[in-house]
């Protein structure tokens, strides 16, 4: 028996039109994880810097310790997240305690909605960052 050439050919075409798909689709996984879990370090970065600022803050010398805690959320997500306002949520208004029984937490939440490789899907990823007011 001899082993004739031209019948193997096409075989590793074949195989290569196999494994292809099966390849790339795990290198766009891997990526679109990657870029998943950045987005959510830089979230929860910009909610403990916001939750700092609302907590640590003299609230008697600032009229809007909100606004100004939402600021500093979206400045510190700056590389490569753009936060919009009504994405965060702070709570409370101010940190002055409205009773004596124990102390106030500062709560800043960013709720961040991502698509996933292009228009294939959409998660909501989210930052959360808590702080005992007045330190």
């Amino acid at each position: 028996m001899q082993h004739i050439r031209g019948h193997d050919r096409g075989a590793s075409a074949v195989e290569f039109a196999l494994v292809a798909p099966v390849f790339i689709a795990m290198i766009l996984s891997v990526i679109a994880f990657g870029h998943a879990f950045f987005v959510q370090s830089v979230l929860s970065n910009a909610a403990r810097d916001g939750v700092r600022v609302m907590a640590l803050q003299d609230t008697s010398n600032n009229r809007d310790p909100v606004a100004e805690a939402k600021k500093r959320a979206v400045a510190s997500a700056a590389p490569g997240v753009i936060i919009s306002e009504n994405q965060v949520s702070v709570m409370p208004a101010n940190c002055e305690a409205v009773d004596t029984s124990g102390p106030l937490t500062a709560t800043v939440t960013i709720k961040y909605p991502m698509q996933l490789l292009g228009r294939v899907g959409q998660i909501t990823l989210t930052g959360k960052g808590t702080m005992r007011c007045n330190g």
